[in-house]
């Protein structure tokens, strides 16, 4: 199967590492199918997309919804096709101590970083089965594996996600499809531009590479794996983050 037959779904695709992802699998010549919560944002991918020549387009898409979910993906169905790639992208944070975390912000986080595994990848993997070929790559984070404290609900759902890929990846890859997740450590972000001087140089001083990574470091990691030199890598957590985790 050539890459201009592939179609990717990409989530949280409007800035940031899914941008460099999108982009990334778009010059490689795969249709991009990427998403964000808001009209706004999906019509910024599909203006970077066919800025850059790149076959496809955005959709608004909440992955914390069963409904938008389903009704985002009959739409890249009938517009584009069946995903055989798909990046599990979108997440979102919201920090306390514990002791002082409120429900909604375990739940929220659980919600949109974990749950969302499930309701996506259980739709893609069907037509994945069918075609007997498929690539999904989740993305995790550092935390999930080293901890961090004042983030318990985001360390935890990275965490789930990484033994959601392992299990996933032992079921079926049978079928010609790999499961992986790449863990990034600190990106310049819009969240990490945020950070004051002395953050950064704190921040600095536990990474042996002495910078924050850059989302296209992430998306060549990403490209990889879904590609056919990446085809005998499966169930297995690729962490990009300078030293910082090792």
């Amino acid at each position: 199967m050539s890459n201009s037959e592939k179609i990717a779904l990409i989530t949280g695709a409007s800035r940031g590492i899914g941008k460099a992802i999108a982009l990334n699998l778009g010059r490689m010549g795969i249709r991009i199918a990427g998403t964000s919560t808001t009209q706004d944002g999906a019509d910024s991918i599909s203006e970077y997309l066919s800025e850059a020549g790149i076959g496809g387009g955005g959709y608004m898409l909440d992955v914390s919804e069963d409904n938008s979910v389903e009704s985002c993906m009959l739409l890249i169905n009938k517009e584009l096709g069946h995903p055989l790639i798909v990046v599990n992208n979108a997440g979102i944070t919201r920090d306390n101590l514990l002791l002082r975390m409120k429900d909604t912000e375990w739940l929220d986080v659980i919600n949109t970083n974990l749950n969302s595994l499930y309701r996506i990848n259980k739709v893609a993997v069907k037509g994945m089965t069918k075609a007997r070929w498929g690539r999904i790559v989740n993305i995790s984070s550092v935390v999930g594996s080293s901890g961090n404290g004042g983030q318990t609900n985001y360390s935890a759902s990275k965490a789930g996600a990484e033994g959601f890929t392992r299990s996933l990846a032992q079921e079926i890859g049978s079928r010609g499809i790999t499961v992986n997740s790449v863990a990034p450590g600190f990106i310049e972000t819009d969240m990490t531009r945020a950070l004051t001087e002395v953050q950064v140089k704190n921040l600095l001083g536990k990474i042996p590479l002495n910078r924050l990574g850059q989302p296209e470091e992430v998306a060549e990691v990403v490209a990889f794996l879904i590609s056919e030199h990446g085809g005998y890598i499966t169930g297995e957590t690729i962490h990009v983050n300078g030293g910082m985790y090792m």
